[in-house]
C-alpha cells in the first residue's frame, strides 16, 4: 500500500527532469532551514559540507524547485533571488522591507477577488502571486 509523501518534505523534480546528486543535494540544503537563502548562501553551505556543486548548478536547482512549486522564491530587498521550501498550501507573501523578513499568510479575499476578476474578464485557469512589503515590528521600533 502506498503512503503520502511527507507534505514538510520538497518536492521530488519532475518526471522530466533528472535527479542528480547535486541537485538532491541543493534540495536537501533548502530544506536544512526556514529562512529565505541566496544561490550564493546554499552554494558556500554545501561547500563548507565538503559537498562540491558548482554555483551555476545550484542556480539550475534553485529555478527547477521554484517552478515546479517546491520552493518559494522572492527578491530580497537588495533585489537578490532568494529561495525557502514552500508551504504546501497556496499562500502570499508578507516581507519586511528593512531585514527581509517573510511571512506565509492565506487571503481568502485575495482568492475571491482573483477569481472574480478573472471571470469578470473571461479569464480562466488563472494563477496568482501576492507579495506584500512593510516594515515588521523589530525593525520599526530599532528605527525609532
Amino acid at each position: 500500500m502506498a503512503t503520502d509523501p511527507d507534505p514538510g518534505a520538497p518536492a521530488a523534480p519532475r518526471a522530466r527532469e533528472r535527479s542528480t546528486r547535486q541537485f538532491e543535494a541543493v534540495r536537501d540544503e533548502l530544506a536544512r532551514g526556514d529562512d529565505f537563502r541566496s544561490a550564493q548562501d546554499i552554494h558556500a553551505s554545501l561547500g563548507a559540507r565538503g559537498t562540491a556543486v558548482g554555483l551555476a548548478t545550484v542556480y539550475r536547482a534553485l529555478q527547477t524547485l521554484a517552478d515546479s512549486g517546491a520552493a518559494d522564491s522572492l527578491r530580497s530587498p537588495a533585489g537578490q533571488a532568494v529561495y525557502r521550501v514552500c508551504g504546501q498550501v497556496h499562500h502570499h507573501h508578507l516581507v519586511c522591507r528593512s531585514c527581509g523578513r517573510t511571512v506565509e499568510v492565506q487571503g481568502l479575499a485575495v482568492e475571491r477577488w482573483a477569481e472574480k476578476t478573472a471571470g469578470a474578464n473571461g479569464f480562466s485557469d488563472v494563477e496568482h502571486t501576492v507579495e506584500l512589503t512593510g516594515t515588521c515590528t523589530p525593525c520599526r521600533t530599532t528605527s525609532s
